[in-house]
């Protein structure tokens, strides 16, 4: 089992697999090339393969196929090489000025397709309807253990996203403590009484000049502060603070969204690496207001450097502003030809 080490410096939890080790040969971007998957590669992902993942937890199966084996359309796995397991209870542990605590949690693998080949953003919007669904589906799920207190929910795509497999999966990370990222949120709703999602969503709107797209129920925006080019966000209108709250309708609308985003934000980019963030509400923890789940999306076009590492402040080339002119007038002309 993995540790959670506490980062004093910068005040935040780091996961150490200290039960194995990788070689340099081992990490992706050291490989030859930077095509990661190999056309003669094996994967254990593709339909027929079962056998060679662990047993799944979940999954949308036709014609009442066994679970484990062909017949599947979204399934979900334990993944292989998890740092987490969902064994015993939080142990936290000091030693002078450090802390630790073992790695209780979960990390699941829902492979989005049978199909090696197939990207996310060239699925059909039914497809993508039937990930989101799965997705919501495990999140209740890890949600429903006390000993989970913040559920992740990313996607790779591409080598320098961190994909380490080609064919298409998202990955669920269920940890035992809260990260840090979103503190702004409480922060705000603790001076104002507001949520900062939403006011964000209200200001944006009156100028609309970083507002991609606006649909039923989803504003699609490029945050004020992005710290990386072109960074975007899919931010529900209505007030929900967990993603599993989300309804049928909004996964519906989401994945139209998504649909027309990815195509127009690939095509204007070039076909980049991209990483999709699902950020949301802690679970099991005391009630704390302001919550507002998003998707944040970052193409990855440019690699941090050190002062980025060392400061945190992240040194951007191309505004906000900029960014999603570019997209929404690529968005408009895909609509346009359709």
């Amino acid at each position: 089992m993995a540790e959670l080490r506490k980062d004093l410096v910068r005040d935040n939890w780091v996961v150490i697999a200290n039960d194995r080790a990788l070689k340099p040969s081992d990490f992706p971007i050291n490989r030859n090339g930077v095509n990661i998957s190999g056309n003669n590669t094996f994967c254990p992902f593709c339909e027929g393969n079962e056998a060679y993942t662990t047993n799944e937890l979940s999954a949308f199966r036709k014609d009442n196929s066994k679970p484990d084996g062909p017949g599947w359309t979204v399934r979900t796995v334990p993944n292989k090489f998890s740092a987490f397991q969902l064994q015993g209870e939080l142990d936290m542990v000091s030693t002078g000025i450090y802390k630790s605590c073992n790695g209780i949690g979960q990390h699941e693998v829902v492979i989005e397709t049978p199909e090696h080949g197939v990207e996310f953003h060239d699925f059909s919007v039914d497809r993508i309807i039937l990930v989101y669904r799965m997705l919501k589906q495990r999140y209740r799920e890890l949600a429903g253990d006390s000993r989970i207190k913040y559920i992740q929910i990313y996607k790779n795509r591409g080598l320098f996203a961190g994909a380490s497999l080609q064919h298409s999966h998202s990955q669920i990370l269920a940890f035992p403590v809260v990260p840090d990222q979103n503190k702004g949120i409480p922060k705000y709703f603790n001076k104002t009484g507001q949520c900062l999602i939403c006011d964000i969503l209200e200001q944006e709107k009156e100028k609309a000049e970083r507002v991609i797209y606006e649909s039923n129920y989803f504003l699609v925006l490029c945050p004020y502060a992005s710290r990386f080019s072109y960074e975007s966000w899919i931010v529900p209108k209505r007030h929900t603070e967990h993603f599993s709250d989300i309804s049928d309708e909004e996964i519906e609308d989401l994945a139209d969204v998504i649909k027309g985003f990815f195509t127009a934000m690939l095509a204007s980019l070039d076909d980049p690496s991209y990483n999709i963030m699902i950020n949301t509400a802690p679970v099991n923890v005391p009630y704390q207001g302001g919550y507002h789940w998003y998707m944040e999306i970052t193409p990855r076009l440019l690699i941090a450097n050190a002062a980025e590492l060392s400061s945190g402040y992240y040194m951007n080339p191309v505004s906000p502003e900029i960014s999603a002119q570019i997209i929404r007038e690529k968005m408009k002309k895909i609509g346009s030809r359709e």
